[in-house]
């Protein structure tokens, strides 16, 4: 029997606030469809084992690499394997970057005492680069970090913190690339990034907000090497010091594909859920976190949805996005194809998988109207499995492949999980390797989010629709992402 869900609305205080009252239970099939979902991954989960053999025979999977191009043929075949006939690339043309050469001289002003300092390149950073300038110390690089310096920076090289040093209460940290991007409004030579986690850990990840080819140099140093730095800058002598910047990286026009298993919606095919997880990589290790964990989560949910033969009322995307690292290019291709073809209407939520693990929760990402439902559907999933805490949180955010659909009001959402410190420090960095993933928190990403797809892709109503362009607007500033947007020139409406 078909219950509906039946919402009753009864306040419209705020943009994309409205609060509803449930007058019917979730339909009782629902504890039935997640108590077979539990069984079939906690006993057949193949996201593990399909990581661990990605992961040997692939190694690293950056967009527009040789090995890129076998982690999208693996994904096709993998989706194959589990019995969907509808797999596709979906092919978009990118530019795709990759290092070369790198070095970092320290000098102190009018001197040849020149110290050598282990870096990495972040990603985008110009094809060819000498620069050699004084070293202007911006902090955590903040936005009023570079304004109180505005006038020592022109020329100089900023040197800023990746994350916040002794984080001020309320402040909120940017992207890497947002950082770089002041550097060079400010008139910066050059950008050097220090890492914070300590253990000589060398970060990389894209310095570019659009994906494209920034003008300056942007590297990343070491904890120890940027606390040394810093002491020679601020010992008795007070030394100028000098940086030296030099690299080679290669950057060219690729096709890039992205991977896409459809699963035919049983009553309102025309509707979709898109479910995405990146599958491209950094190339200094080999991305085991980020984004195995996500990417195989999507297929492993994949392989449940065809192993199960569940078929939902709406249409479900299983999604592969490449270029994810390379600045959101799989994600923003797709959405910009819905656009022409007059369809991202037909989107009616986009769940993210990008280093979820072992969730406890539902992120509904600033959607008030969506908050009674998931509620519901956590309890649900918590008389399936007692120990899902259904953590309800209400926050958006940017930098993964829900971006390009949340920014053209396509509702978002996501799984509150959780990474242990020692994991989350190899982040973009030369550890992130199999050896950090936890088998059995891997197949609980796979068990819960496979029921809050199912329970989004089989609702008879769901609460969110798409916002207009005004509603867009309104949501975004209310979440605070309208400075980040700003300063990546995402930001499309007149001031």
């Amino acid at each position: 029997m078909r219950q509906r869900f039946t919402l009753l609305i009864i306040t419209t205080m705020a943009i994309g606030s409205v609060a509803f009252l449930p007058v019917s239970p979730l339909r009782p099939s629902l504890e039935k469809v997640f108590g077979t979902i539990n069984e079939e991954v906690s006993q057949h989960s193949r996201a593990y084992e399909t990581l661990a053999d990605a992961t040997n025979r692939i190694g690293h999977r950056l967009t527009g690499s040789a090995n890129g191009a076998r982690a999208e043929t693996y994904a096709y075949d993998l989706l194959r394997s589990y019995g969907f006939k509808d797999v596709r690339y979906e092919t978009f043309e990118v530019e795709a970057w990759a290092r070369d050469t790198c070095s970092l001289s320290i000098v102190p002003n009018k001197s040849d005492n020149f110290r050598d300092v282990k870096v990495v390149a972040l990603a985008h950073s110009p094809v060819e680069a000498h620069v050699k300038g004084e070293i202007v110390d911006i902090g955590n690089g903040l936005e009023g970090d570079f304004a109180a310096m505005k006038d020592k920076i022109p020329g100089k090289i900023a040197l800023v913190n990746i994350g916040l040093a002794a984080p001020t209460k309320g402040a909120r940290n940017l992207h890497r690339s947002e950082k770089t991007a002041l550097a060079i409004q400010y008139g910066a030579a050059g950008v050097i990034m220090v890492n914070l986690v300590p253990g000589n850990v060398l970060l990389t990840g894209t310095a570019s907000v659009t994906g494209k080819l920034i003008p300056i140099p942007s590297v990343c140093i070491s904890y120890e090497s940027g606390t040394a730095l810093r002491q020679w800058m601020n010992d008795e002598t007070k030394e100028r010091l000098h940086a030296v910047i030099d690299m080679t990286n290669t950057s060219r026009k690729i096709k890039a594909r992205n991977v896409v298993a459809t699963l035919p919606g049983s009553k309102l095919a025309s509707e979709k859920v898109v479910i995405g997880g990146h599958l491209d990589s950094w190339d200094l290790a080999t991305g085991a976190i980020d984004n195995g964990i996500g990417s195989f989560s999507v297929m492993d949910i994949a392989r449940t949805f065809k192993a199960l033969k569940l078929k939902p009322r709406r249409t479900v995307e299983f999604v592969l996005f490449m270029g994810e690292e390379q600045g959101l290019l799989g994600s923003r291709a797709m959405v910009d194809a819905y656009k022409k073809a007059g369809k991202l209407d037909q989107v009616r939520y986009m769940m993210n998988l990008d280093m979820t693990n072992n969730p406890m929760g539902i992120n509904a990402f600033g959607r008030d109207d969506m908050l009674p439902l998931l509620k519901e559907v956590g309890e649900v999933m918590r008389l399936t499995s007692p120990d899902f805490a259904n953590t309800l949180s209400n926050q958006a955010g940017l930098h993964s492949d829900h971006q390009p659909f949340m920014i053209e009001g396509v509702p978002v959402i996501g799984m509150n999980g959780n990474l242990p410190r020692e994991t989350l420090d190899c982040y973009h960095a030369n550890c992130d390797r199999l050896n950090l993933v936890n088998k059995e928190h891997l197949t609980n990403t796979v068990r819960y989010s496979a029921m809050v797809l199912y329970a989004l892709a089989d609702a008879e109503q769901i609460p969110a629709r798409r916002f207009d362009d005004a509603t867009t607007r309104t949501y975004l500033i209310a979440q605070g992402l309208r400075t980040p947007l700003q300063i990546a020139n995402e930001w499309r409406w007149k001031e």
